[in-house]
């Protein structure tokens, strides 16, 4: 807003802001409507697992939380701000952020190690009153379970059907297999640095012992190359160069293969391509099928505080996989699965998708306003064009 004379200062200071304390004082829940509370989001953080950069610590973290800021206002119109905790205990993390909640409409946990940022999350989830969503789990699975669903379309096989083999059981590899067993995948096995993971197995966590319990239900074991074999599907959230060109071409046809690692991937597309995937996406831009989280967490973030979700649920998560997967349409092809990250459709149908899910769970407080206006909204902030949908 303009400050230009005294009238605006008085406005928007002394003794202006009197009005907006005493009401909000009366009716707290009005800070939502009085301040920027319902637009700001915390982006969480100690800096142990940035990028591929690993534990580098808070303040080298800063360039990558001030660039998901931009992300945040530039595709979904929210207003983010870095938080960075000098500390690697989970009861410092949790602590700071829950003194400064009444800042904040939501909270992005980012770039914190597992299993530390399963303990974060859960903590937060039940001591915050506002939607705690952690980007590198959800965001990611959000976005890879779109890619996910077309790819097994264009290879026509069903989500039933498919063996699937993820390499990395991190923080992103179990949130990627728990949805892609909501999506409806039967046969799923996750692998670490010893093999194959399976329930009992001697020295999981608890994290991976849950979703073992899930997944490889005949309790096989081995290393990636003896998962592989027979594999539909195969994840990589792991690191460069884990993939080999032999261990791909013991899958069966029509392979579907996710090399996800950065910068550099597990195995490069042309070396995956050339032994016989029909599918291949990277978190690349400079090749095709990029699978980038910048697709999700944007439109989730609008969705849910533009109708003040108490939480950002599974099924919103689901949601926001659906429209994401719906946008490519007729357009489905091999070397096309997935929505370009500069599509400006993206957002507004998320945060759509992401809205109506919150309403239909019952978790949103802010009940009368329509999920079809959330998306116009947001495209018309962004700059979207309703057809071809790049931003200007």
């Amino acid at each position: 807003m303009p400050v230009d004379d005294m009238d605006d200062l008085s406005l928007a200071y002394t003794p202006g802001v009197a009005e907006p304390c005493r009401e909000i004082h009366a009716h707290p829940e009005q800070v939502f409507t009085y301040t920027n509370r319902a637009n700001q989001v915390a982006i969480l953080t100690d800096g142990s697992a940035v990028l591929g950069l690993g534990d580098i610590g808070p303040e080298a973290s800063l360039p990558v939380m001030e660039g998901k800021s931009v992300l945040f206002k530039r595709f979904g119109g929210v207003d983010a701000f870095p938080i960075l905790v000098r500390s690697q205990d989970p009861d410092d993390i949790c602590r700071v952020m829950e003194l400064i909640e009444p800042g904040f409409g939501g909270v992005n946990i980012e770039d914190i190690a597992a299993p530390r940022c399963f303990a974060v999350e859960r903590r937060l989830k039940a001591s915050l009153t506002v939607p705690v969503f952690n980007d590198d789990q959800h965001g990611t699975a959000i976005v890879v379970g779109a890619a996910f669903i077309n790819a097994v379309q264009v290879t026509n096989k069903t989500l039933a059907e498919v063996r699937v083999v993820i390499n990395g059981a991190g923080a992103a590899g179990i949130a990627v297999a728990r949805m892609l067993l909501n999506l409806g995948v039967k046969d799923l096995s996750l692998v670490d640095r010893s093999g194959l993971i399976w329930s009992g197995r001697p020295g999981l966590n608890p994290e991976k012992e849950e979703i073992a319990q899930h997944t490889n239900l005949e309790h096989q074991a081995g290393d990636l190359t003896q998962a592989v074999r027979g594999a539909d599907v195969l994840i990589g959230l792991s690191v460069a160069g884990a993939f080999t060109m032999e261990m791909l071409a013991g899958m069966r046809p029509g392979a579907i293969v996710f090399a996800l690692a950065n910068p550099v991937p597990e195995i490069w597309p042309v070396q995956a391509l050339e032994v016989g995937a029909a599918v291949v996406g990277t978190g690349r831009s400079d090749f095709p099928n990029q699978i980038n989280n910048v697709l999700g967490f944007p439109g989730v973030f609008r969705g849910s505080l533009d109708v003040r979700a108490r939480q950002i649920s599974a099924g919103m998560h689901q949601a926001a996989s659906l429209a994401i997967s719906d946008l490519v349409g007729d357009e489905l092809r091999p070397d096309y699965i997935i929505p370009s990250p500069l599509d400006g459709r993206v957002a507004p149908a998320v945060a759509e998708a992401v809205a109506r899910a919150a309403l239909a769970e019952g978790l949103a407080t802010v009940t009368d306003l329509d999920p079809k206006e959330i998306g116009r909204r947001l495209a018309e902030l962004t700059g979207a064009q309703e057809k071809g949908g790049d931003l200007n």
